[in-house]
């Protein structure tokens, strides 16, 4: 079975697809975004790998099913040039309008492109309570059962500590950044603990050794918490402005969700109130008791 998965971005949205590579038998081809593809070529059962840039080279095959997870004209009309059976998630009809196929509305049904328009998709997402992996697995006819990330090896840095914050959210969602990190911090230290705010990185496979190399993640919800959940290392998310539900957790992870979450749910502007929400004293309560269940010394959890 030749399958194509089109899933560019954001990097974290790639990452939590790979549960999918579990099921998928026969050779697979994945576009992505050219930064994400030093997330996928290393992927023993991922065969193919190209970057959007790149996508003309994915022509020379029939598919027997294709999987768009993307809700943009530009991969639905590339979509229309590849030779395919049957077509999974986003599509262009004739009218150059972006629908979607029935049995993958349970994700679409709450996407920008949605049937319902905008602020109903939005209330739909608040009101979902399945993971993105459930909806995803369940419109293909497969069970999720807790299948795994699947991520690369990582090029090793000498980064390491007890916690390790992400402090970033991007321009995005300027309501994921939490107002207290740096409170968070001089407390922590002040207990004792070795804490690193994350720093940039030119690799993402560096990135990916920054967040294994503690025992515990504190950050919204961003790539870190992926490649925390990916890696088996602890973390503390919190949530401001977007979906907790559709976060599976994997047994790993504490989720504080803000008390206004439903005020700002899916805002992309920003109010301070948001940010400022959820108190520095729940945050460190909750690191202590991750910290606690991972022993001293646990961590560095290998990457599957």
């Amino acid at each position: 079975m030749n399958v194509l998965i089109l899933k560019l971005g954001a990097t974290g949205d790639v990452v939590r697809t790979t549960p999918l590579l579990h099921h998928i038998s026969g050779e697979i081809t994945w576009v992505t975004a050219a930064s994400n593809t030093v997330l996928l070529e290393g992927l023993q059962r991922n065969r193919r790998v190209f970057s959007w840039e790149e996508r003309g080279q994915v022509s020379d095959k029939h598919y027997d099913l294709t999987i768009n997870l993307e809700d943009t004209l530009d991969v639905a009309d590339f979509l229309k040039t590849v030779k395919c059976g049957e077509v999974f998630g986003a599509y262009g009809d004739s009218n150059g309008s972006l629908q979607y196929t029935e049995n993958a509305r349970h994700w679409f049904d709450l996407s920008l492109i949605s049937f319902y328009g905008r602020e109903q998709a939005d209330r739909l997402k608040f009101l979902n309570r399945r993971s993105y992996q459930e909806m995803i697995f369940d419109g293909l006819g497969l069970q999720f059962r807790g299948e795994e990330y699947l991520l690369p090896g990582p090029i090793e840095t000498e980064l390491a500590g007890d916690v390790a914050i992400a402090t970033e959210a991007g321009h995005v969602w300027p309501m994921k950044k939490w107002a207290y990190y740096s409170n968070l911090k001089r407390e922590l230290e002040e207990i004792g603990l070795t804490v690193n705010v994350l720093p940039k990185r030119s690799s993402l496979l560096e990135h990916l050794a920054d967040v294994q190399n503690h025992r515990c993640l504190v950050s919204g919800d961003s790539l870190p918490m992926h490649l925390a959940l990916g890696t088996a290392t602890r973390c503390v998310t919190i949530f401001t402005c977007t979906s907790p539900w559709e976060i599976y957790d994997y047994g790993i992870q504490t989720k504080i969700v803000s008390p206004l979450l439903e005020q700002f749910f899916y805002k992309r502007g920003y109010d301070e109130r948001a940010t400022t929400a959820i108190s520095v004293d729940q945050v460190v309560e909750s690191v202590m008791a991750q910290l606690e269940a991972t022993g001293p010394g646990a961590g560095r959890a290998a990457v599957r």
